[in-house]
């Protein structure tokens, strides 16, 4: 590890042979299969070297990245699949003369969605429709996170009021 932070290519390869197989086998018992969690930690190794402190043992840290990594991983799934959950609650559009009728027609989402600003409806599309984390909403709106989050839960509040849903609206 200690060549692998001076630069050396070769001391790279060689602790990828020795953690790799090792790697690959914890991440298949935590079930979230291994190639990928054991790239993503090799990445993160490489983001990290510098905090590795020499001679103390490599295993042990590179174990440490990778309970991180899957801790991400855990957390990234688990949030998605609560949003599947939710999109999977929401009532969809129902063309006109069809058996069912939305509970909100598409036409108010729509037009609620205009009285959104629009700083405030992209983050909210971002977020609530296209799936992205508010790290990754801020990256590509070049705002602070925390902007994000507060621009996605304006509109939401905005959207929320337009179409009378919660405290009271139609869905109570």
């Amino acid at each position: 590890m200690i060549d692998y932070q001076a630069g050396r290519l070769e001391a790279f390869e060689d602790l990828y042979a020795r953690l790799a197989p090792q790697l690959r086998r914890h991440f298949s018992r935590t079930g979230y299969g291994g190639l990928d969690l054991v790239q993503e930690t090799f990445l993160e190794i490489h983001r990290s070297r510098h905090t590795y402190t020499p001679p103390l043992p490599v295993a042990p840290w590179a174990f440490g990245v990778a309970r991180n990594v899957e801790r991400r991983h855990w957390r990234r799934h688990r949030l998605r699949d609560a949003r599947l959950v939710a999109l999977e609650s929401v009532p969809t559009p129902v063309a006109p003369g069809s058996e069912r009728e939305p509970a909100i027609p598409a036409a108010d989402v729509e037009k609620a969605l205009q009285q959104v600003p629009p700083a405030g409806r992209d983050a909210w599309w971002m977020h609530h429709v296209q799936g992205l984390t508010f790290p990754e909403i801020a990256v590509r709106l070049r705002i602070e996170t925390s902007a994000a989050r507060l621009r996605a839960h304006r509109a939401m509040v905005v959207l929320r009021t337009a179409l009378g849903v919660g405290r009271g609206g139609r869905d109570e």
